[in-house]
């Protein structure tokens, strides 16, 4: 049996202003042609189907036009999506009655009530595999108390629905599923929303770790291995989120099993359709600079247009910059992406206020550290009383934000 694990697609994205429509659909035409010729028996999508909780509705028709498609090309595949934290659970569980006209399962949202609902058995041609496909767990989805942290609240769910699936999977494999950030697993610095807030985020891998085959996740966008074991795995983004993503190599990965045994987990590389630029790669420069720097870039006029972006000392003075900025690009295939002021001076936490794009960065912990720091003591640990508070404002305003 042959298992295809992606993520993180974010339909409907705009970067800097700009649509990615095209972009996501040839990305998207690959994996229906890599379902073929890598004769794929199941494809799960581990979260983040869309970019927002209310994606257009093109970003709607390009899910739907792809199942369908890959269903024609592989009419023996079975698919099974999951909500991440960017997905309205609602919206992804609206089509399942249809959706399982085409073999495809969809779990938007977790019931502690009725844990057997995550659980899905999917039977292939080329033997059965049991399926935890459990979706980004909100707080109103998990018994959070003053006893209970969210991290053992969802390592509670993820046991309850193990108690339906391990009877099922003596002899047949069991893959997980899940949208979350597990601890030790690098973040890109500016794509990824921390799913909660401080410790409270990073879920801790044993909590899968001894009883699943194969573990497939999603919210990092980075491809990666978690705690060290070959079966845990991110599969990331497969086009850059972000410009802090530019040097990734995205990926699928093809988790290959003989009876309930992994036997492999190979990546297939993404083809990147339209690249990134950011100039100069490090530090700023001055205005002068810069525009040589855009005159002596090389480009396919054939290839489809980058997108770049600009790094601009914070001591460039000139009034003009924007007008140079422009007629340098103007007969280049360039997307403008926006212009960073850089400083020279050494990094502080201060300086993340220079720019308001940065607050943007920091995390509701971090900013709470930087105020306590500031307001009360600069010696003194941000007390745990205080972080479990802002932690369970956080988690009820996110939920808010997706009913």
């Amino acid at each position: 049996m042959r298992v295809l694990h992606s993520s993180d697609w974010h339909l409907g994205q705009q970067f800097y202003e700009h649509s990615r429509a095209q972009e996501q659909q040839v990305f998207l035409e690959w994996l229906a042609n890599t379902l073929k010729t890598q004769a794929i028996d199941l494809l799960v999508v581990a979260g983040d189907i869309y970019h927002t909780a209310t994606p257009p509705a093109s970003a709607e028709q390009q899910l739907y036009s792809f199942i369908k498609h890959a269903k024609q090309l592989c009419p023996d595949l079975h698919i099974v999506l999951i909500a991440g934290n960017h997905d309205s659970a609602n919206r992804i569980e609206t089509a399942k009655p249809l959706l399982q006209l085409f073999d495809t399962h969809v779990v938007g949202r977790f019931d502690k009530n009725a844990p057997e609902n995550v659980v899905k058995s999917i039977v292939t041609k080329n033997g059965t595999a049991h399926v935890v496909a459990m979706p980004f767990l909100r707080a109103a989805d998990i018994t959070i108390t003053s006893d209970i942290s969210y991290q053992q609240a969802v390592s509670e769910a993820y046991q309850q629905a193990l108690e339906h699936a391990l009877p099922l999977s003596e002899h047949e494999p069991l893959i997980l599923l899940g949208h979350l950030h597990a601890k030790g697993g690098d973040i890109s610095s500016d794509s990824e929303r921390n799913i909660s807030i401080g410790g409270f985020e990073a879920i801790n891998a044993n909590i899968f770790k001894q009883h699943a085959d194969y573990v497939a996740l999603g919210h990092l966008h980075k491809a990666q291995t978690v705690a060290k074991s070959e079966h845990i795995r991110y599969s990331g983004t497969p086009l850059p989120m972000s410009f802090s993503e530019r040097n990734y190599q995205h990926q699928v990965l093809i988790a290959e099993f003989s009876g309930k045994q992994l036997s492999s987990v190979k990546p297939l590389y993404v083809p990147r359709y339209q690249q990134l630029i950011l100039l100069p790669e490090q530090g700023g420069a001055d205005l002068t600079t810069l525009c040589e720097l855009i005159d002596a870039l090389e480009l396919d006029t054939d290839a489809p247009p980058s997108y770049v972006r600009l790094r601009l000392n914070s001591s460039e003075t000139s009034s003009q910059f924007r007008s140079a900025i422009d007629e340098a690009i103007s007969d280049k295939p360039l997307l403008f992406c926006g212009i960073e002021r850089v400083s020279s001076a050494v990094q502080t936490k201060d300086s993340y206020f220079e720019d308001l794009g940065k607050v943007e960065q920091l995390d509701p912990m971090t900013l709470l550290s930087l105020a306590f720091a500031e307001q009360v003591s600069a010696d003194d640990e941000l007390p745990e009383q205080v972080k479990e508070c802002l932690a369970q404002v956080i988690n009820s305003m996110d939920e808010e934000s997706h009913s």
